[in-house]
């Protein structure tokens, strides 16, 4: 849209590595951008990224969302940016364990945003 500010994929990326590199898998093996993420003239946007569990080949697949600001705890208004697989930084193990003993990010009952 002309005139509007959108986030750009660099960004989303450098939170994917950032997310996946908590649970051992910084290394990002495929993303794709689904949406532009416009910013708002006034106020921001709310982001989440989260990483699934390893499967057995240590890969993770990983989701960018985001909404604006302030719209509460419930699941309502969350739209998908991104989306894709990370993998392991050394490629060996299964990476579970990598981190604190973590197998997805944001760990299960932590509430907020990445």
């Amino acid at each position: 849209v002309a005139g509007s500010v959108v986030f750009p994929g660099a960004g989303l990326v450098e939170l994917v590595v950032a997310a996946g590199g908590r649970v051992g898998c910084g290394r990002v093996e495929e993303l794709a951008l689904v949406a532009p993420l416009v910013l708002p003239e006034s106020g921001g946007v709310d982001v989440q990224v989260i990483v699934g569990a390893v499967d057995g080949g240590g890969r993770r697949e990983v989701s960018v969302f985001g909404r604006g600001e302030g719209l509460g705890e419930d699941e309502a208004g969350w739209v998908r940016y991104a989306s894709g697989v990370v993998v392991e930084e050394s490629g060996e193990g299964s990476g579970v364990g990598v981190v604190s003993g973590l197998s997805e990010w944001p760990p299960a009952g932590a509430g907020g945003d990445v």
